[in-house]
């Protein structure tokens, strides 16, 4: 059974929740990247593939949820902007190779 951080006692009990964790986060961006398959499917064109407004919009959201959570600013704003930065890659990729 993995412990919660505060019941950690050995670094063996911080490995386990660490690799279960990110066993989930790869299922939750497993998720994410399906939206993105969709958005390359449903958008009109190329140019509308990269939309900086809404970069800013997500990160934003991002950010209260992130105080609010009581995670790190310098951790949420960097990792989700590199996340959405190979979203972005990876939906051009997919826009492309569905329109060839």
């Amino acid at each position: 059974m993995v412990k919660q951080p505060d019941d950690c006692q050995t670094m063996l009990d911080v490995r386990a929740g660490v690799d279960a964790l990110d066993r989930e986060l790869v299922r939750l961006l497993v998720t994410r990247q399906g939206y993105m398959h969709a958005a390359a499917r449903i958008k009109p064109n190329r140019d509308a593939v990269y939309d900086s407004p809404r970069i800013e919009d997500v990160v934003a959201k991002v950010l209260v949820e992130a105080k609010d959570k009581g995670l790190s600013a310098d951790i949420a704003e960097p990792v989700w902007r590199k996340l959405i930065e190979r979203c972005i890659a990876h939906e051009f990729g997919v826009y492309d190779d569905t329109r060839t």
